[in-house]
């Protein structure tokens, strides 16, 4: 696959739409694709306009939707190792590069989408700094694929245990 077919966001039907929101518990706002999908074929990870319907400035281009990765996160969460990444970033520069990358990566397929000012420079899940949501980091190593964000990339392989993307659990 060529590198502009890779970044350009694919077409949401009504029925992604409909899994979103049972995913979700919510009507989905401003989904502009679906940036990954479950080995079934359903969204887990859908793709955002950066500038939500209402009008509201939207940083999050990459959200993850399905059940078992949210909780999967959230248990990595509450289990500490958004500190530990923390520390390791501060003291690694290469995971620190790398990272810095992910933020330009993510940035860089935001501004497709379209350029907001209010969020000029504003990845997510902390990004480039520092580690503050998991769900995000795991929702860019999700859409982006292995390599691109070495703390999703991380994130995903600790959540292995509890949910995988080559796994149904839909």
């Amino acid at each position: 696959m060529s590198e502009k077919a890779a970044v350009t966001p694919e077409t949401v039907d009504p029925q992604d739409l409909a899994v979103l929101q049972e995913q979700l518990g919510r009507v989905p706002r401003g989904v502009v694709g679906i940036a990954a999908r479950c080995v079934c074929g359903r969204p887990l990870v859908a793709r955002t306009a950066p500038r939500l319907p209402d009008g509201t400035p939207f940083p999050t281009t990459f959200y993850l939707s399905h059940p078992g990765a949210v909780a999967a996160a959230s248990r990595l969460e509450a289990n500490g190792v958004m500190k530990e990444m923390n520390v390791r970033l501060g003291e690694d520069g290469d995971l620190a590069a790398g990272y810095r990358a992910a933020h330009e990566h993510y940035i860089a397929r935001r501004e497709e989408l379209g350029h907001v000012e209010e969020i000029d420079g504003i990845s997510a899940g902390g990004m480039p700094t520092r580690v503050k949501c998991l769900h995000a980091l795991m929702a860019h190593a999700l859409a982006a694929g292995p390599g691109v964000n070495p703390l999703g990339d991380e994130a995903l392989a600790l959540a292995r245990d509890d949910w995988r993307p080559d796994r149904c659990t839909c």
